[in-house]
């Protein structure tokens, strides 16, 4: 977890908890399976037990941390199932979200989406798997946000929070890293020539690869 307690904190310590945890949990600093120890995170953010408790419900109901009782609250783990599942829904929204950004998007979308992948491309070169993981959703949600759909865009980020974990997992690999810069820039090759069809045939080719390797993760030898 982040050692940032003294960042300027949201409206409300429950806010505040949430957003560390969340950002623990997504990052891969609470490895998927992890025990939540509740009263050293409440020491550690400087927060009552009370926020911590609320802020785990509100984990759990976004499905990144489960309860089991007389143990406490686990970070969520995924079956390659579950992983499956969710990757083949947000091939289904993004597909739409992603045609209609390439063809009602802002005409500037290619050069906003150009600043960000040199975001990644410094992450990965720097093997800052962070940064990396997290240019990495800028880079993707650039684009979908440009759909102009707003309740798309939600349901694709609670399927993107769902498995951010195992992509920071995924990004550990130098070799992972370059790959996701070489289809970053095959989308990107697409969406300057305004091809539709071209972006979603490499997003879904980006989506494969990263299932592949994160089969090898949750189910190896399987692959």
């Amino acid at each position: 977890m982040s050692g940032a307690v003294e960042r300027r904190r949201p409206q409300t310590a429950q806010q505040f908890v949430l957003g560390e945890l969340r950002s623990a949990i997504t990052s891969g600093g609470l490895r998927p399976g992890a025990p939540i120890r509740q009263d050293a995170l409440a020491a550690r953010l400087e927060v009552s037990r009370v926020p911590l408790r609320e802020a785990l419900k509100t984990l759990e109901a976004e499905g990144l941390v489960v309860h089991h009782v007389h143990r406490g609250y686990f970070v969520a783990e995924l079956s390659l199932a579950d992983l499956e599942e969710i990757y083949r829904i947000r091939a289904l929204l993004e597909t739409e979200a992603v045609l209609r950004a390439v063809d009602a998007g802002p005409d500037d979308l290619a050069e906003t989406l150009e600043s960000v992948q040199c975001e990644v491309e410094r992450a990965a070169g720097a093997g800052d798997v962070t940064a990396m993981a997290e240019a990495n959703r800028r880079f993707h949600f650039t684009l979908i946000d440009a759909c102009g759909m707003p309740r798309l865009v939600r349901m694709i980020t609670t399927l993107w929070d769902s498995t951010d974990a195992y992509r920071s997992l995924y990004y550990t690999d130098p070799g992972h890293r370059a790959q996701a810069v070489h289809e970053h820039r095959a989308v990107l090759s697409s969406l300057r020539e305004r091809d539709g069809a071209g972006v979603v045939r490499r997003l879904d080719d980006h989506r494969a690869h990263a299932v592949a390797a994160l089969r090898e993760v949750l189910a190896p030898g399987e692959g």
